[in-house]
């Protein structure tokens, strides 16, 4: 039996019908997939003002022409890929995106242990896990655990007292509950825990990590990592080489611990920057650096500004210059 071919609805090239099942052939039908493809942008924040007049956040844009690296908005589909790139970002809003595009990718046909694989537990003191790679795994009861191993998971402990783990590279963690817990260990993964009194930690580099609750604690600990605190009484640290600490609250406190460090805060709050002497090519040695002294500022508007990075140099705290942290550069709100 001979094929029947079809003249493509968009560029009227013939194709055969017993190939195509929509009316347009395979190029058209690929370009046309990819128009409604939804992708996360973070704002490069030392952009001036021209350059970013023509757009605007928390909207949705669309482009005529879009080449990648090449032309067009350029964004990324998976949420924490924009860790690799400079961008200001809201990081619990990030982490539930993240979050939320794995577990619409996973096959619900897979076991847990399975690539792509999800796992759920929404009992009181339940328990969830998702060790394939791009799996999600999550726990809506308090008291309840889960856990996501592989990389790309995503993992979410949603009641009171829960704790999420997530273990892999790229990996998303969040507790959104109060008195939770959020950890995620992989280089570029992102925590986030957002209720009273909840604790996130970001132990792998380039990881960032947010405590947006009161009386909140976050920590990240890795190389170029970050760490906010944005509710009352909340404490962020960062203990790595090119590490941030944002306080984002007036009762909070920033703590840049790592070698050349920054740390930044809103008016009122406390910033905290450790001196450090080393070889720059043994910055991911702690060993070699040797620790000259701190000192703590309190934002106040005058001596210490808003919203300005600062770091520390020869005992003298000083705005930092950003050109410096080009190569690490993310600036979460």
């Amino acid at each position: 039996m001979g094929k029947t071919f079809n003249p493509c609805d968009e560029c009227d090239y013939s194709f055969s019908k017993q190939n195509q099942e929509s009316g347009m052939c395979k190029i058209c039908e690929f370009e046309m997939a990819l128009r409604d493809v939804k992708t996360l942008s973070g704002m490069y924040e030392r952009l001036n003002s021209q350059e970013v007049s023509e757009y605007h956040r928390l909207k949705e844009y669309e482009e005529k022409k879009a080449e990648c690296c090449s032309s067009g908005f350029h964004a990324c589909e998976y949420p924490l890929d924009v860790l690799n790139f400079g961008a200001s970002i809201n990081l619990a809003g990030l982490v539930k995106a993240a979050i939320e595009y794995t577990k619409a990718r996973v096959d619900k046909t897979k076991e847990s242990d399975e690539d792509y694989g999800a796992s759920s537990a929404t009992d009181y003191c339940g328990a969830s896990s998702a060790t394939g790679d791009y799996g999600a795994s999550s726990a809506t009861g308090d008291y309840g655990a889960s856990s996501a191993t592989g990389d790309y998971g995503a993992s979410s402990a949603t009641g009171d007292y829960g704790a999420s783990s997530a273990t892999g590279d790229s990996g998303a963690s969040s507790a959104t509950g109060d008195r939770g817990a959020s950890s995620a260990t992989g280089d570029r993964g992102a925590s986030s825990a957002t209720g009273n009194r909840g604790a996130s930690s970001a132990t792998g580099d380039g990881g960032a990590s947010s405590a947006t609750g009161d009386y909140g604690a976050s920590s990240a600990t890795g190389d170029y990592g970050e760490s906010s605190a944005t509710g009352y009484c909340g404490a962020s640290s960062a203990t790595g080489y090119k590490c941030r600490a944002i306080a984002g609250h007036e009762d909070a406190v920033a703590v840049a611990w790592g070698y050349k460090g920054i740390a930044k805060g809103v008016l009122g709050a406390h910033i905290v920057l450790a001196d450090w002497e080393g070889d720059e090519n043994e910055y991911r040695n702690p060993e070699k650096w040797t620790l000259k002294g701190a000192k703590m500022k309190k934002v106040d508007g005058k001596t210490i500004k808003p919203d300005v990075w600062y770091t520390i140099r020869d005992g003298k705290v000083i705005e930092a210059d950003m050109e410096e942290y080009d190569d690490c550069w993310i600036d979460w709100e």
